[in-house]
């Protein structure tokens, strides 16, 4: 069994907490930009207890696999060992897949991540194959991204278990399905197995039924209320927790009063952080949205 607590230049890294979906930053004719990819790095190193990059708020699926290896370079380095590093190398095809995670695992992540074979909606047998080709490449843990919406491709918890028996230590779920999720907390009997719930928007059910973490898109801008909610619910406050997640809700609500990447990149330039831009066909929005939005925060009492 892999183990999915690691050390990393002496230092022990265990997954959970609140760890960003990390968006990557590229210029303005949608070049990778390395300095400001370090420099939303550097913003959030000191907050949150890990990063999942090059996946959907990554742009994973508008990079090419040089592109994403490039990434994962820059910010495994920019990290250096002080949390954990999960690397999304969800595709189409299992051998670009493979390819990814031996390179995320020679360059130091801690974890690999993947949605099921995406464009041609394989059934189970198809998506088993794939993992356990995936799992016997590496000695890293492998997580499974549940993501239907984008994948079409919905991992049932019994499907899981199997997935589990065959060596995928945890799951990120992105279905926004919380019955999905308590089956598979309820389902899933592999000792050890780190279930993580893929938004911000159900923290509070998820956390309080056993998540181990969270992967809040959220998070990119905002980490501190996040870490503050996810904290609550582990001390059992449900009551402060509750308040905050429906401020958590309303504030997932402004960040959507655009697509949500180009959101991200704009309003992390609002917080002082030098974010590049969102890759074509995404572009950075409109002047006026943004000042809505900062407008929206303001009178919720969060100002940038």
């Amino acid at each position: 069994m892999k183990e999915v607590e690691m050390m990393q230049e002496g230092k022990r890294t265990q997954i959970g907490g609140i760890i960003p979906p990390l968006v990557t930053a590229f210029d303005k004719h949608g070049n990778f930009d390395e300095k400001a990819q370090r420099e939303i790095v550097s913003f959030l190193i000191d907050k949150v207890q890990g990063l999942y990059i090059c996946g959907t708020y990554g742009s994973g699926p508008l990079m090419d696999v040089l592109e994403r290896k490039r990434v994962a370079e820059v910010v495994i380095d920019e990290v250096a060992g002080r949390i954990p590093v999960i690397v999304h190398v969800g595709a189409a095809s299992t051998s670009s897949v493979v390819e990814l995670a031996k390179h995320a695992e020679r360059t130091g992540a801690t974890a690999v991540a993947a949605v099921p074979p995406i464009y041609y909606g394989f059934n189970e047998p198809e998506v088993e194959r794939h993992f356990k080709v995936l799992v016997d490449a590496v000695s890293i843990p492998v997580f499974v991204y549940n993501n239907p919406k984008t994948t079409g491709v919905s991992i049932s918890a019994d499907f899981l278990n199997r997935l589990a028996e065959i060596g995928i230590s945890g799951v990120k779920d992105s279905s926004f399905d919380i019955l999905t999720f308590y089956s598979y907390l309820r389902k899933v009997k592999k000792d050890g197995f780190i279930p993580i719930i893929g938004t911000e928007a159900l923290i509070l059910p998820a956390v309080a039924m056993g998540a181990h973490g969270a992967v809040p898109g959220l998070g990119n801008v905002f980490p501190e209320p996040v870490i503050e909610l996810f904290n609550l619910v582990k001390k059992g406050d449900i009551e402060k927790a509750r308040a905050l997640q429906i401020k958590v809700l309303a504030m997932r609500d402004i960040m959507h009063y655009g697509p949500t990447i180009p959101m991200i990149h704009a309003l992390l330039r609002q917080r002082g952080v030098n974010a590049g831009y969102p890759r074509l066909p995404f572009v950075l929005p409109e002047e006026g949205l943004v000042n809505r939005a900062l407008a929206d925060l303001k009178r919720m009492g969060i100002s940038l």
